[in-house]
């Protein structure tokens, strides 16, 4: 390397970074769109076909592989995030504001997955071996700590706009306005701190018949590794449950008593998320990390299922009980958020191991396409199916998904050494 950068500089507001526009696309809308009168199945059908952008983007990983470093590609994305954060800023107070932030939403959709690409790609290129192990638990977290920022302090911010002003879309114009601000600003510190790993450099001498040539060979020599079968079964129905439960679970905790719901605040929602989520959250994925890194992926492998799926059992108790007090909605979702913390190290340190080898960026990014269309498919009908069976059948559903999870980890074959510091 050029030069050496303390990774605790630059993996935590990289991952933060990468998180806020997925967490904006596909969290964020849901709440906004739930104040704003969208039904139910509307939000889910819509807001879950934008994550297409993430499923197809291995068709053009390839590219970001081929042309500048993933270091230029990470800065770009961020700018023009931010750019598409404002376009919405600006649509949400037209008459036509559901067909204008839908587009907006998919220009920061495709925008954000080229992102996801380039980031993903650097973490591999910026760090050894040993260091992706560690930090992964510390990028997950991270990533997830931006989940609860967007979902937490950005709603606290809205609920006190829209309490103190009546005005529900200025209240999300004023959100998408800070998170346009805050990635122009990232976009600036990246292009600072980034470090500029040596194999981390575009290729020489291309052609258009390279283009095509390693277009294929990279997606032929990812369906032909061993055990490729099991492994994309894995990256497909490990977060089955939680590919139904995320669209709902803010309609959850806003819908009235009446029908089903905990009937919070705007305000209430966003401090459960911001406060005691991303305490329960943070613990989990740390401790993922330390502990995969000591022992190794495989090693681990079970109480990570077992942390990413049991705690879900929150929410059938919480659609029974439906509990008035926020002492026992903190709780449930601190298990939850635990839980997803500790368990999701599984899923993307797995990720990571597929992907090794010549093709590890665009490898990865074919992971991660599979991983989104395991979330898009479940999410887009999840709306439909909870109107039709209401919340708590619905979340029976979920926890009977878990056997999905896993049967699909039964089969996939992880070298014991994989993640382990090497004495």
């Amino acid at each position: 390397m050029k030069e050496k950068r303390n990774p605790w500089a630059w993996v935590p507001t990289l991952y933060f970074a990468e998180a806020l526009p997925y967490v904006a696309v596909m969290t964020i809308s849901v709440i906004m769109y739930k104040k704003l009168g969208v039904s139910n199945t509307d939000i889910a059908l819509y807001t879950g076909w934008l994550y297409l952008p993430w499923v197809i983007k291995p068709f053009w990983s390839p590219f970001v592989d081929l042309f500048k470093t993933k270091r230029w590609w990470t800065v770009v994305m961020q700018i023009l995030v931010a750019v598409g954060f404002a376009a919405i800023a600006l649509s949400l107070n037209t008459a036509l504001f559901f067909r204008l932030t839908l587009a907006a939403f998919w220009i920061v959709a495709f925008t954000s997955a080229t992102h996801d690409i380039s980031a993903d790609g650097f973490y591999m290129h910026g760090l050894s071996k040993h260091e992706q192990s560690f930090y992964v638990g510390i990028r997950s977290t991270f990533y997830r700590i931006a989940t609860v920022v967007g979902q937490g302090l950005l709603v606290i911010l809205a609920g006190f706009i829209e309490d103190s002003s009546g005005n529900i879309p200025l209240s999300w114009t004023v959100v998408f306005s800070v998170l346009s601000i805050f990635f122009l600003l990232a976009a600036i510190y990246h292009s600072w701190i980034l470090p500029h790993p040596q194999s981390d450099h575009a290729v020489e001498g291309v052609t258009a018949r390279n283009i095509v040539k390693e277009f294929f060979e990279t997606f032929r020599t990812f369906f032909t590794k061993e055990n490729a079968v099991p492994a994309i079964l894995f990256m497909l129905l490990y977060r089955l449950p939680e590919a139904q439960l995320v669209k709902l679970i803010n309609p959850f905790l806003l819908d009235p008593v009446s029908v089903g719901g905990l009937g919070l605040t705007t305000k209430q929602v966003g401090l459960v998320y911001g406060t005691v989520g991303v305490i329960g959250l943070t613990l989990g994925g740390i401790l993922g990390g330390i502990v995969a890194s000591r022992d190794g992926l495989k090693h681990w492998l079970w109480p990570m299922v077992c942390a990413i799926t049991l705690p879900d059992l929150v929410y059938v108790y919480l659609s029974y009980v439906q509990p008035s007090g926020l002492l026992a909605v903190n709780l449930c979702i601190f298990i939850e958020q635990f839980g997803y913390g500790f368990g999701f190290t599984a899923y993307m340190l797995y990720l990571i191991y597929y992907a090794e080898g010549e093709h590890k960026t665009a490898h990865y990014a074919i992971a991660t396409g599979f991983m989104a269309l395991g979330m898009m498919l479940p999410g887009m009908v999840a709306g439909w199916l909870q109107e039709v069976i209401g919340y708590r059948y619905f979340f029976l559903w979920a926890m009977l998904c878990c056997a999905a999870t896993f049967l699909v980890c039964k089969f996939i074959k992880i070298d014991p050494n994989f993640g382990k510091k090497q004495e």
